[in-house]
């Protein structure tokens, strides 16, 4: 999976969320060895520094956890994995209604251009 960063939001923020979204969808499965903080750093060309503090950030919030000698590892929680999976996409949903609401659309006109849409789509 690519990096997509940007300059609109501090790095790490970014890193943390994108690392959720490969550990959510499977690129990094439940259980499995992430690669080195160094390995990490040079594949999103960002300072090791950097993608440590993302690494921090995703202990801290149980998504990862750290053996002493054999480095970090994905949770095998899944209902940890489920929850922020479900906290992403809520993030995403308010995000869209937000920008509607900016566009002037209410809730129910936002709602019917989402059902006409998927009618289209089908």
């Amino acid at each position: 999976m690519a990096w997509s960063l940007q300059s609109d939001r501090p790095l790490y923020a970014q890193l943390v969320g994108q690392l959720q979204r490969m550990i959510v969808t499977g690129v990094y499965p439940a259980g499995s060895r992430l690669p080195s903080v160094r390995e990490l750093a040079a594949e999103a060309a960002v300072n090791p520094n950097t993608m440590q503090r993302a690494l921090v950030k995703l202990e801290e919030d149980g998504l990862i956890f750290t053996q002493r000698t054999s480095g970090r590892y994905v949770t095998e929680e899944q209902e940890k994995i489920m929850e922020t999976k479900k906290e992403m996409a809520e993030q995403l949903i308010f995000q869209f209604m937000e920008d509607m609401s900016y566009l002037g659309y209410t809730k129910e006109q936002t709602m019917t251009m989402i059902n006409r849409t998927e009618e289209k789509s089908k």
